[in-house]
């Protein structure tokens, strides 16, 4: 023993049976430095996230031909895959009943089908992000586009961006279940594989990675980001291919704005976050109703589908994707009334719809909402406010982006994709003020969002900071306790136990590295086992190891060595030299660990005055 030998200590003995394991230097299960696997595994999801942004581009053209299909079908009885829009039908108050067929569709696929396709999908591939290792089920794969593309076929007010985003997901978790893949490189499959549908569809690369990023993969790390972005990039060179590299939302250029305009586009962001949050409540609220239906679920899309035909009917262009509607906004081509009546009738129209628990997305409905509000608002700021220099196009485009960054939070996300879908790199700052003000007012006021309040009901707690692992930042060599007591190979269990007993120097720790007479590490007891050993009280403690020491080094982090502790299921490793030597330098215990958080949390709590003079 390192300190104060155990009296009685046993005779030596020259040979003393060790573990295979502890035979050549350092132990087999001791924390590598660094491991090559990583870049190996990295490589191979990359190509895997290739594959998926090559599928994910034909996929968003069939889901977008078969909606064209459908619509053909449904309201001009013709069988065609020819571009077509809802709102030019001749079909008088008989439209009334083309979204309640369509509901009853939607209610069949999902009782016989499957139930995951009710909702607009990003909500359900969060859920099993976060509960159930990003498996979704095969199926979904083929049932969510081909509901999605019947409900907005036969009028559904909304866009086709959630479904594709909710079956690029589910492309990338099938081919994570098929392949031999951890839970976390299945988590990354299955945002490249949404990333790359959100991109095969707007064209828009970039914020299909901050959406992956904001609301399926929960942190900022490169080897996640990088198949996440590789499959956007392909999805969006794929849809080039198929549908062009022009802006999908066209308009006219945008000046810089002045100060008074940024305030103003501002002010304009803090009313739209406002609103978010009234939008959200309205639509669980209306979720909750149907919820209290004495009848069966699979009978609600049709019933919301009514409500999408009384509305349609009186205002044809709240009918369908309506991602012209959105071009017609950002292009003030509609009058103050026109949009303010629009916006009224889009949101009732989408909200008891997708209440209804029917298949389809809300990006665009929430474009066309918020994008009717602002352009409004910028009308009127334009007419009482001439000398302010607002847009009431921008004033249309921050008003789009400001309600998809309060009601979802996805800030990035919302500032960049209207930059990308419009081509027009003179609306950041007036993006950036809305969308931050947007996102503090939703903030303030509902602790949830419209993509996470249906799963927080089920007691599933989504992550709503990114910040950097603090463990991760600090080093083994900052917190472990050096200058270990040991017990020697030839110690016998008997004089060990004694001198536990006996309350001795130093006897009071709760593990007790084994050591050779050079000092070298065989293994490692605590106290629980050496009282517990059903074994000869005359054998050598050496004689006992039945596992080979789990190690770290000083130059581990603590995330690394958390990590350790947690696959051996153990309490504390043993700090050893990098090199193979096997010398014990100390010991690194749960406890250890739990102290490095009070730096992190001294700075978050902790108010103070540092300000200094000299």
């Amino acid at each position: 023993m390192a300190h104060d030998r155990p009296a009685g200590s046993g005779t030596r003995h020259d040979a003393v049976p060790v573990s295979p394991a502890l035979a050549n230097g350092l132990p087999q299960d001791g924390l590598p430095l660094a491991s090559g696997d990583h870049h190996g595994r990295l490589l191979w999801l990359s190509l895997l996230a290739v594959v998926i942004g090559l599928l994910a581009g034909p996929v968003a053209k069939a889901l977008l031909v078969l909606i064209d299909f459908f619509t053909q079908l449904f309201f001009y009885g013709r069988l065609s895959f020819e571009s077509a829009t809802p709102a030019g039908h001749a079909l008088g108050a008989w439209v009334i009943l083309v979204p309640v067929a369509g509901g009853l569709i939607i209610g069949l696929m999902a009782r016989w089908g499957a139930q995951a396709i009710r909702g607009h999908g990003i909500p359900e591939a969060m859920e099993q992000v976060l509960t159930n290792q990003s498996r979704i089920p095969a199926r979904i794969t083929f049932w969510k586009p081909l509901s999605s593309a019947v409900s907005i076929g036969t009028g559904g007010p909304f866009g086709a961006e959630g479904p594709i985003i909710a079956t690029g997901g589910a492309l990338g978790s099938l081919l994570g279940q098929v392949l031999h893949v951890t839970a976390t490189e299945r988590k990354t499959l299955l945002a490249a594989g949404a990333a790359a549908g959100m991109a095969a569809v707007f064209s828009a690369p970039v914020s299909a990675v901050l959406l992956a990023v904001e609301l399926l993969l929960f942190e900022f790390r490169g080897r996640s980001m990088i198949p996440v972005a590789l499959a956007a990039a392909v999805a969006t060179g794929i849809r080039y291919v198929l549908l062009g590299s022009d802006a999908v939302f066209p308009m006219a250029d945008v000046a810089p704005a002045a100060l008074q305009a940024l305030s103003g586009y501002a002010l304009l962001g803090a009313l739209i976050g406002l609103l978010s949050v009234g939008i959200t409540r309205v639509l669980y609220w209306i979720e909750d109703g149907f919820e209290r239906m004495p009848f069966h679920w699979m009978w609600w899309p049709a019933l919301g589908g009514l409500a999408v035909g009384l509305v349609g009917y009186v205002e044809p262009a709240t009918l369908g994707v309506g991602y012209q509607l959105i071009q017609a906004i950002l292009n003030v081509e509609l009058g103050v009334t026109a949009l303010a009546f629009l916006c009224l009738m889009k949101f009732l129209s989408w909200s008891v719809a997708l209440g209804s628990g029917t298949s389809g997305g809300t990006l665009a409905p929430l474009f066309i909402i918020g994008g009717a509000l602002g352009g409004c608002s910028g009308v009127l700021a334009a007419q009482a406010l001439p000398g302010w220099g607002i847009d009431p196009g921008l004033a249309a485009l921050v008003g789009m982006a400001a309600m998809f960054a309060g009601a979802s939070r996805a800030f990035l996300t919302s500032v960049v994709f209207a930059i990308e879908v419009t081509h027009q790199p003179n609306a950041l700052l007036p993006l950036l003020a809305g969308c931050a003000m947007a996102y503090l007012l939703s903030s303030l006021f509902m602790r949830t969002t419209i993509m996470t309040e249906k799963i927080a009901r089920r007691g599933v707690r989504v992550p709503d900071e990114y910040g950097a692992d603090p463990l991760a930042q600090v080093s083994v060599a900052a917190v472990f306790s050096r200058d270990p007591v040991t017990l020697q190979d030839r110690d016998n269990l008997e004089s060990v136990r004694s001198w536990l007993l006996q309350g001795g120097s130093h006897s009071h720790h709760q593990g007790f590295p084994v050591v050779d007479d050079r000092g070298m590490l065989c293994g490692v007891f605590t106290r629980r086992d050496l009282m517990a050993l059903d074994a000869d009280a005359r054998a050598p403690v050496a004689a006992l190891i039945r596992r080979a020491p789990v190690v770290a080094t000083p130059h581990h982090n603590l995330r690394e060595a958390a990590d350790h502790m947690v696959r051996h299921g153990v309490g504390r490793l043993v700090v050893v030299e990098p090199a193979a030597t096997r010398q014990p330098l100390g010991i690194l215990t749960r406890s250890d660990i739990l102290k490095a958080h009070h730096h992190r949390l001294e700075e978050q709590d902790r108010r103070q005055r540092t300000f200094s003079a000299g």
